[in-house]
């Protein structure tokens, strides 16, 4: 098993980036350009809550590779800081264990994203991929930010 982490500062509120990340919405924008998410069995909830989501995924739009299960937990929060855990999983990917935490920080957001990756030989690939998809998030985050929560390329 490979941890991937990486974390950037975004000038919103802590709660403001909570109520974002709760979103569908926010997955599709974030991961535009790199991984399109296609729900298996009908839409994806308005908000996620404590479940699995089985998505068929496309590399960088229209390269299918497979499906893969989103298992959506929400560990206890406090007032300073907002989890949400993917606890994925598929034929691919064996573990795709996702963390995001939110804290404050500096008058705006500390976020950031962990994930442990078991893929048995092709985990070295697909952590180095892991490492380049939350770089992209993030920029995709701090654009969304800087727009104003504006949903647009």
């Amino acid at each position: 098993m490979r941890t991937v982490e990486l974390s950037t500062h975004l000038a919103a509120p802590p709660e403001t980036v909570w109520e974002h990340v709760q979103t569908p919405r926010l997955l599709h924008y974030v991961a535009r350009g790199m991984v399109r998410f296609i729900p298996r069995d009908g839409p994806f909830p308005e908000r996620w809550h404590v479940g699995e989501f089985r998505t068929w995924m496309l590399l960088f739009g229209f390269i299918p590779i497979g499906w893969q299960a989103i298992g959506i937990e929400l560990p206890p929060q406090s007032d300073r800081r907002f989890v949400v855990r993917d606890n994925g999983y598929g034929p691919l990917i064996r573990r795709w264990d996702h963390w995001i935490e939110i804290t404050p920080e500096h008058g705006g957001t500390r976020y950031v994203d962990r994930v442990h990756i078991a893929a048995g030989v092709l985990t070295p690939l697909i952590r180095a991929f892991a490492r380049i998809f939350y770089a992209h998030r993030q920029r995709r985050w701090r654009k969304l930010v800087d727009s104003g929560f504006a949903y647009r390329d």
